[in-house]
């Protein structure tokens, strides 16, 4: 799964990656991005800005919202089997930019990983969006990050991963493709591409949030000697 990422560029990058307009006093870069949080995708309905949805997708049918706790991923290889994410799938999809994304491996330490690709200061992860009304009719938009099956070099780490959208093919991402095309674009990434390296156990709670989240654990024991 993927439960927590990074988007700490300075708003500048993601304007130019992504042609869009950021303002400084709505984004925030932030080391750990985690569930429940409002923070930045781009929508199929409205790719040219930027907009703040919360992590944690809420079907348009559910009853209770605390359904969105279970749904901040969806599995790439089901998605079109489960209720919760079908309908989004095939008419509301969305990027989110990242630039590094977090994965604890599956051992008694649980150590934290930074994971993030050598070539692309900013990427995109493949996300589906939705909207929810309450009984004011109060609207919360939410969003859930796709996963796949982690390529063999990540699979040390952890057995899932973001699904990470290639620059070329975000636009049809983003377009009105039937969903048969679209399901394979959602691969595991290039493991050529991919690097990483442990991090404190801070990014453990979503209240730290800071740029030494991200000083690798190496670097941190050799400062003690």
């Amino acid at each position: 799964m993927c439960g927590r990422f990074q988007l700490s560029v300075k708003g500048k990058h993601i304007s130019e990656r992504y042609s869009v307009e950021v303002f400084d006093d709505i984004y925030n870069p932030n080391y750990n991005c985690a569930p429940s949080q409002k923070l930045p995708i781009l929508t199929n309905i409205n790719p040219t800005k930027l907009s703040y949805f919360k992590w944690g997708l809420i079907p348009f049918w559910a009853k209770d919202p605390m359904v969105g706790f279970r749904n901040i991923n969806a599995r790439a290889e089901t998605i079109l089997e489960k209720p919760s994410f079908m309908y989004s799938f095939n008419k509301r999809r969305c990027i989110i930019p990242a630039n590094g994304f977090y994965e604890w491996r599956q051992d008694c330490n649980k150590t934290p990983y930074r994971i993030f690709l050598k070539t692309e200061n900013v990427f995109s992860m493949a996300g589906i969006w939705d909207t929810w009304k309450d009984a004011e009719n109060n609207e919360i938009n939410t969003f859930s990050i796709l996963t796949t099956v982690a390529t063999e070099k990540i699979k040390i780490i952890h057995n899932r991963m973001p699904v990470i959208l290639r620059p070329d093919i975000e636009k049809y991402w983003l377009s009105d493709l039937p969903v048969d095309e679209l399901k394979g674009y959602i691969e595991s990434y290039d493991s050529n591409k991919l690097e990483f390296y442990s991090v404190s156990k801070r990014i453990n709670s979503p209240k730290h949030n800071d740029p030494d989240l991200i000083i690798p654990e190496s670097v941190k024991q050799q400062k003690l000697f």
